[in-house]
């Protein structure tokens, strides 16, 4: 018996029996899976190595679940026959070690949550444009009038909600952390974005162990369920030659014409994937650019997928609002147009945001650097920057591979900081753009604070 089998055997085994639950992570996930947890039968300790905030303390005490705080307890927590790990938390920890070493099921909340749901599930990765595509096809879907759910990296935890509400159908938006932590998790509807290096120092910076885990969206899919997937990604499409994948392939490319799937012609979005085809003036799409436009592609075939009219679809393209901190609109002030791209967090989530720059930009960038080569940056920073304005503790990297083309490149030590130098170096018809390529945690909490923190520093000005 392999090891994979052996832990799904575990996990059945310990399903069965509503044993001990250790929930590794006092925070949205740990405490949605702790709540499940309670509710199907078993006993749930949840512990945590840092502090656990008084929200969360107090659905752990309203739920009457024990928990642990600034420390784990290892010797009770080994005694557990089933682990949930929060996806922050890596495997090579000696804790984790120790669970793996004892044959415990380690297991992450979505795979947990999934276990007790019978609901459609439309399961959504990709190194950038999951959190965009995963709104836009929540939006359509509940335009449609299904009963839909949104979980995984936005809003409630995936668990909490089949707890609480047990929507008959979900979307969920996946890290790659969380399916590392996943045995059964099956979506009927697995849509892969992208892939581009991302979270390397997570992998021992092994790019293949990364797109491997990208992969497991479709390692339980059968043949009645369905990949959508970029068919211009050449990552992708090597990787499909290399990992098996039983469910129907549907791609989409805004660079071929495709047969089947999703594509442009005539400035036409075009989807045939059923007997009707769908057309859609690319003009109509609320949200633009190159990347949007494939978000778009994928949310509009998961919804033709589950039968929603194209009118609906169609509808629901025109009047998507987009993601916070995703290439969002703060305001214009003395004709400066500042943009809020805090989500970006890696080099090519950066490439598209500077690709829709159609003016010449200031451009903020900086934080904690997960092994970033800035280098495939450079012709469109040639192009469009008139200014680089670092904002993060070590820019060595930055004004190394920058210094060269740009002549304006300043340090600041916060985002009131940075959006002020911006505004003294902005003219008329120029653009500022928060668009880091970088981690937030060296001066901000997450991405969503440095986002909040540049806007309201935007509103000062």
């Amino acid at each position: 018996m392999n090891h994979q089998e052996n832990i799904k055997d575990k996990l059945l085994n310990s399903l069965n029996k509503k044993g001990f639950l250790v929930v590794l992570g006092g925070g949205e996930s740990g405490v949605g899976a702790s709540v499940l947890g309670k509710k199907k039968g078993f006993n749930v300790f949840v512990s945590d190595n840092g502090s656990i905030s008084k929200k969360y303390k107090a659905v752990l005490i309203a739920n009457a679940i024990e928990f642990e705080e600034n420390g784990h307890s290892d010797q009770k927590i080994v005694k557990a026959s089933l682990v949930v790990k929060s996806p922050g938390i890596p495997d090579t920890v000696s804790l984790v070690k120790d669970l793996h070493f004892n044959s415990i099921p380690v297991i992450s909340e979505i795979e947990f949550a999934a276990l007790f749901t019978e609901a459609n599930l439309i399961a959504i990765t990709g190194s950038n444009g999951k959190t965009t595509t995963t709104l836009l096809t929540h939006h359509i879907l509940k335009q449609a009038g299904l009963d839909i759910g949104i979980a995984g990296n936005i809003g409630d935890s995936f668990a909490l909600q089949v707890a609480q509400n047990n929507f008959k159908n979900y979307v969920l938006e996946v890290s790659s952390f969380q399916l590392d932590g996943t045995v059964n998790f099956k979506p009927n509807i697995a849509i892969l974005t992208n892939i581009t290096p991302d979270h390397l120092d997570r992998y021992n910076n092994d790019f293949n162990a990364y797109i491997h885990s990208k992969f497991s969206i479709s390692k339980n899919q059968e043949s009645t369920d369905y990949l959508i997937y970029d068919a211009d990604d050449k990552i992708i499409e090597k990787a499909l030659k290399e990992h098996k994948v039983n469910a129907r392939l549907i791609p989409f490319s805004v660079e071929k014409e495709l047969e089947y799937g999703a594509f442009i012609k005539d400035n036409t979005l075009t989807i045939n994937i059923q007997k009707e085809i769908l057309h859609m003036p690319l003009s109509s799409l609320s949200i633009k650019g190159k990347h949007n436009t494939k978000n778009a592609m994928a949310a509009s075939m998961a919804a033709q997928l589950l039968k929603v009219r194209k009118e609906t679809i169609k509808e629901s393209l025109s009047n998507f609002e987009g993601a916070e901190h995703r290439l969002e609109n703060v305001a214009k002030i003395k004709n400066v147009h500042y943009i809020n791209d805090s989500k970006a967090t890696n080099v090519n989530a950066t490439f598209y945001a500077l690709e829709c720059m159609d003016q010449q930009t200031v451009w903020i960038v900086g934080g904690v650097d997960k092994g970033n080569d800035y280098t495939d940056l450079l012709p469109l920073v040639r192009e469009k920057v008139k200014a680089i304005v670092c904002l993060g503790i070590d820019n060595q990297k930055i004004k190394n591979t920058f210094g060269s083309v740009i002549e304006t490149i300043v340090e600041t030590a916060g985002a009131e900081e940075a959006v002020k130098v911006a505004h003294k170096i902005a003219e008329r018809g120029d653009a500022v753009l928060l668009s880091p390529a970088c981690a937030s945690f060296d001066l901000f909490e997450n991405y969503e604070d440095r986002g909040r923190q540049f806007k309201q520093a935007v509103r000062n000005l």
